[in-house]
């Protein structure tokens, strides 16, 4: 937890919050901190600040707050990505809301098995839950937006094309793709498979619907590996 991330619930003053949770628990066991101490807060959804801790014991610790300054900038990006599998599902939440990914569809396809769309994961709680661990880890406070679509053809028929149009519109495919583009800063949305990757109807669908297909490369990536090489690979953020 690089970030200690805070929401209107805690504050007991306009300058003090009260922690009681598992940050009060990260903060005994990994910041150590003693009265007086600063330590790197952030406002959900808003800005970037320092805490003096005030009091501290077993149960609780109240912080005296203050922000000033704003979190790093979102990707411009839109990342469609087939339902990962979901001991996987967890990882890829927390990375790609660390690098910065903003609005986040969760599609199905046909290599999506139906029993990932039961998982109690996808709950808006669990969700909520993963947001937030990827934020702490990079600083950040801007909670990015999960869209659940769980019938493929009528998202990629309905919805996509709107989504694609005026972007860069990319799908990551192993064959017959171009390689991947260079870094840009230029709003972009990205799909991306399931393990075993799109079949060739889904592909046709997402090139219908305005996505040219790309690659990383003749090695086939796990999803949660795909997913921030070809974010570190679009954007020059990264570079």
């Amino acid at each position: 937890m690089n970030l200690i991330l805070l929401t209107q619930a805690d504050f007991t003053a306009p300058d003090r919050v009260v922690l009681r949770d598992r940050r009060l628990t990260h903060m005994r066991e990994v910041h150590r901190p003693e009265l007086g101490d600063r330590l790197r807060v952030g406002m959900l959804d808003g800005a970037i600040g320092q805490a003096e801790v005030i009091e501290l014991n077993d149960g609780s610790a109240e912080l005296r707050v203050g922000f000033d300054r704003s979190p790093p900038p979102a990707l411009p990006l839109s990342l469609v990505l087939a339902l990962p599998r979901p001991k996987m599902l967890k990882r890829t939440l927390q990375s790609i809301a660390a690098m910065g990914v903003k609005d986040i569809w969760l599609i199905n396809s046909y290599r999506v098995d139906k029993s990932y769309w039961g998982s109690p994961l996808l709950s808006d709680d669990a969700i909520h839950e993963q947001l937030l661990l990827g934020l702490e880890q990079a600083g950040d406070t801007l909670l990015p937006k999960v869209h659940l679509r769980k019938r493929f053809k009528p998202f990629v028929e309905d919805e996509l094309p709107t989504l694609a149009a005026g972007r860069r519109a990319l799908v990551a495919h192993p064959y017959d793709a171009a390689p991947c583009p260079a870094p840009s800063d230029e709003p972009t949305l990205l799909a991306v498979g399931p393990e075993g990757g799109f079949i060739p109807y889904e592909v046709n669908k997402l090139i219908e619907a305005g996505l040219s297909p790309i690659h990383l490369g003749p090695r086939i990536l796990r999803v949660e590996t795909a997913v921030p090489v070809l974010l570190a690979r679009l954007f020059p953020v990264f570079g």
